[in-house]
């Protein structure tokens, strides 16, 4: 199924104007940075974009927090509150990316300590 940006970028832009939100105000709402607002906003980069986006910028937007992803992919959003099973898939392979994101990081982390930090006694055994 294609991704649908440019109705992201119109219900973005229809629902900011409902709330009276400029971009700068619906990036500290959703902690998403505003080039990115912007670019979605206007459609000049089309890539994909994290699940975790989406949702930051539905919810800021006071919507479902799967309401932008099920405009992306054609769907019908779903009403706050309203149980959203779609997006069980998508947001479990968010997850799992956050997760890797996470062991990476960690990993560089101990292997930084490592260099830095002798090992004790008790780490040679």
């Amino acid at each position: 199924m294609a991704e649908d940006w440019a109705a992201v970028a119109k219900a973005i832009d229809q629902r900011m104007r409902e709330l009276s939100l400029r971009q700068r105000e619906l990036a500290e709402r959703s902690h998403v940075s505003q080039a990115i607002i912007r670019e979605i906003q206007h459609h000049t980069v089309e890539r994909r974009r994290s699940a975790r986006t989406l949702e930051a910028l539905s919810i800021a937007l006071e919507w479902h927090p799967g309401h932008l992803s099920a405009v992306l992919s054609g769907r019908r959003p779903p009403q706050p509150g309203e149980a959203n099973h779609d997006d069980v898939p998508a947001r479990l392979a968010a997850i799992e990316e956050h997760l890797r994101e996470i062991t990476e990081r960690l990993d560089a982390l101990s292997a930084g300590l490592a260099a830095v930090v002798p090992p004790t006694r008790r780490d040679t055994r």
